[in-house]
């Protein structure tokens, strides 16, 4: 068994350690009496891993070329703090979808050596709006719940991004709760009333909130407003490029279960340059990724830095650890990620409680080489 001394945020709060990991990769015992947030910042910091549902690459790896890229990306993120992920998809010929959740596939059944654990898919396309693409190459289509079906046989697929307003898609978000997936609203031209409407439905967050959707008008909500007034959890890039810090302000707010995601692509983790990101070639220059026009492709972000940027704007170590870790996991309804508890997967990272600056990383209870 082995012992970790540092402050720990447990389900129930700050704890003053140790925690214990068993050897069969899950946290055995969490020990020490309750200590406040001022406290828990005056020493190094357990914390939840970080939950990554939105994660296209890293470590110049695309999810979309196929072989080991999948394995790399995950190595990639766990350096930066990432235990857990989705891989998620490009929109693409059907064929190229399918050869690319083909060789996700093993990667989802055993986890990558020193690399987080890719928990599924996230299917981001080809069931999107083409009038609001984004960096998405223009292979969009409507959906029927017996192409997400195939889809599903070839490597499991845990969300899904759709455009409400598209034929046919409100009934798609019944059939897909039903059998299980996450909905989530995205890269789509929804009005208020269509983005009301699908979380009726049974749709249940927002992909990248305010970014490929219809912005908040006074008089035109549009599917931004529908979030803000409706929905109880969203992904949001705090890259603070994708979101301006009043508007990511707004949403903390008026979503109470807000969580981060990277959106990252191949090039996160790497020097500036050029990377692939599905059909598309992506330049990193000066923090961001965009694509010849200018357009931003994705991002650079590690969840390291999503929570050093969540500090940055005022938000508690334990504010920031909960939208970093703890609300990604319950979205996707897992009940033993995302928490320091006995029984949980010893998913981790130590943090220095003063700077947030990520120290060390353990997934299922290995020690990850930073």
């Amino acid at each position: 068994m082995t012992r970790l001394d540092a402050a720990a945020l447990t389900s129930a709060g700050w704890r003053g350690g140790p925690v214990h990991l068993g050897a069969d990769g899950r946290i055995a015992a969490v020990e020490g009496e309750p200590i406040t947030e001022a406290e828990a910042r005056q020493g190094p910091c357990l914390l939840p891993g970080f939950v990554d549902l939105h994660v296209h690459g890293g470590g110049g790896a695309d999810t979309m070329e196929g072989g080991d890229a999948v394995a790399t990306l995950a190595r990639t993120h766990a350096r930066h703090g990432t235990t857990a992920l989705l891989a998620t998809t490009m929109t693409a010929p059907r064929d190229e979808i399918e050869a690319a959740l083909h060789a996700m596939a093993p990667h989802m059944a055993r986890r990558p050596a020193g690399g987080a654990r890719v928990l599924g898919v996230h299917l981001e396309g080809p069931y999107i709006n083409r009038e609001r693409l984004g960096a998405q190459p223009d292979f969009a289509t409507t959906a029927t719940i017996e192409d997400v079906r195939a889809l599903h046989a070839l490597a499991p697929i845990r969300l899904v991004t759709i455009a409400p307003e598209l034929p046919g898609h409100l009934a798609l978000i019944v059939a897909l709760r039903r059998e299980g997936f996450v909905v989530q609203l995205g890269h789509s031209a929804a009005r208020y009333e269509d983005g009301v409407a699908a979380l009726a439905a049974g749709a249940s967050g927002f992909t990248h909130l305010f970014n490929a959707m219809t912005g908040l008008h006074h008089r035109a909500p549009g599917l931004a407003g529908a979030a803000l007034a409706h929905a109880e959890r969203a992904e949001l890039i705090p890259d603070l490029l994708h979101v301006h810090e009043g508007a990511i302000r707004v949403a903390l707010r008026c979503i109470p279960g807000l969580f981060c995601v990277t959106d990252a692509t191949a090039a996160a983790g790497m020097p500036d340059g050029a990377y692939r990101l599905g059909r598309h070639t992506v330049h990193k220059c000066l923090g961001g990724v965009r694509l010849a026009d200018g357009t931003l492709a994705g991002s650079a972000l590690t969840m390291d830095t999503a929570l050093a940027n969540l500090l940055s704007l005022g938000l508690t170590l334990q504010d920031a650890a909960r939208r970093t870790s703890t609300l990604a996991a319950q979205h996707l309804g897992l009940a033993d990620r995302g928490l320091l508890a006995p029984g949980a997967w010893a998913d981790l990272v130590q943090v220095d409680g003063a700077s947030g600056a990520l120290q060390r990383v353990w997934v299922e209870g290995e020690p990850i080489e930073r």
